[in-house]
């Protein structure tokens, strides 16, 4: 793992307690601000929407800011963190988590455009898990620490200590832009663009490895965004309103029993992760992805409609298919030049925070009398982009074979 790589996962786990912690405190957040299901659809997908809206113009700005963007997203993430923990009514808690949101966009896109550009190359898939597991692993942090946290403890003071972290990926930002390459961009260049320039025009730049599509080969662009964004929509109406809500209401789980969980769901994402993308480096995220989907599927329909016990199972296989969350932009780097990767993961990223920011929004919408609607669907949809995927590679292999 090169330097930047590394201070990249430091940064990303440092911003990522705070959103470990934060189901967990959402019943809690409910009750003192008097949130109906609707509000409560709306406060925990606001996160998703701030993200949604400001992928494109990001991606355009990151093309020549990458510097930029480091410094600013975690000074914006901090921001929106103390306007939730001001204790405010639903007006206050929607805008700090829309800015929490726009800084932890920022934040992501900028180290997935760093990583993709100039850290791809045949380890691609084990960099962007590598990437995961610190995020996951900040989740898991997060979800540990509120649940240690007294019951009795305020839910904003326990958030506030959830959120202290955010200081260290602002202490980083230094060391994060010494390590950053010329060819990351300077104040002089475009406001927003889509491409930059070749990085074997810069001097002193190694060229990134591409990886170019053969003639035989359809593009898994669209296969890619589809994954990426069905993955997002599963995983955020069960982390922000399936699992929190069914805890506290049907099972009668306190806090702590919340977040034991997620910690389930991490513990078996980061032990998963890495195989996952050596894995994918060995046989191509084409068909590794297919399986996470399928599995994702299964352990969705398992929170969803199961006992408390096979909620419990669910968190597990979810937590096993979420190793494979960054396999879609395997496939989205294969058919993309580094020039223009800013501005394509930010495409991607559209779909990805549309899912976040809809499924608890719908789910909210729908309520709890008809929340198993959202996840019924969105097992179905995975095992369709799973055959898909399937049926895609096996094709490409009877290419490959004829060719």
């Amino acid at each position: 793992m090169t330097s930047l790589t590394a201070l990249l996962c430091l940064t990303t786990f440092s911003n990522l307690v705070a959103s470990g912690a934060f189901p967990a405190v959402l019943p809690d957040m409910a009750k003192t601000a008097a949130l109906a299901d609707w509000q409560i659809g709306i406060v925990a997908g606001s996160f998703g929407f701030a993200r949604m809206v400001a992928d494109i113009p990001l991606g355009l700005f990151l093309t020549h800011h990458l510097r930029r963007a480091m410094w600013i997203g975690p000074l914006v993430l901090a921001l929106g963190g103390l306007c939730v923990i001001s204790g405010g009514g639903f007006a206050t808690l929607v805008c700090g988590r829309l800015l929490m949101g726009l800084g932890q966009a920022l934040s992501m896109v900028a180290g997935l455009t760093a990583i993709l550009r100039f850290q791809s190359g045949k380890n691609l898939a084990s960099a962007l898990a590598a990437y995961e597991l610190s995020a996951m692993i900040g989740m898991l942090a997060g979800a540990a620490l509120i649940g240690t946290l007294p019951t009795t403890l305020a839910w904003n003071t326990a958030y506030l200590i959830a959120c202290a972290p955010q200081l260290v990926a602002i202490g980083l930002v230094p060391m994060l832009l010494a390590a950053l390459p010329a060819a990351a961009g300077g104040a002089s260049s475009a406001l927003f663009a889509r491409q930059a320039p070749n990085p074997s025009t810069v001097v002193g730049q190694t060229p990134s490895v591409a990886h170019p599509r053969s003639a035989t080969h359809a593009s898994l662009v669209p296969l890619a965004f589809a994954a990426g964004g069905l993955v997002a929509l599963t995983y955020s109406t069960m982390e922000q309103f399936v699992v929190p809500l069914r805890g506290s209401r049907e099972f009668g789980l306190e806090r702590s029993g919340v977040a034991g969980l997620f910690m389930v769901q991490q513990i078996f994402d980061i032990t998963a992760l890495i195989p996952t993308g050596m894995l994918a480096d060995r046989l191509g995220a084409t068909r590794v992805l297919p399986g996470i989907l399928l599995m994702m599927a299964a352990g969705n329909a398992l929170i969803g409609f199961g006992s408390l016990p096979v909620v419990i199972a669910g968190c597990a296989l979810f937590g096993l298919s979420m190793s494979g969350w960054m396999l879609p932009l395997t496939l989205l780097r294969r058919d993309t030049e580094p020039e223009r990767i800013a501005w394509r993961t930010g495409l991607y990223r559209v779909c990805v925070d549309a899912g976040i920011f809809l499924g608890p929004f719908l789910s909210g919408v729908l309520g709890m009398h008809l929340a198993g609607i959202l996840p019924a669907v969105s097992t179905v949809a995975l095992a369709l982009t799973a055959l898909l995927l399937l049926t895609r590679a096996r094709s490409s292999g009877t290419m490959a074979i004829h060719g």
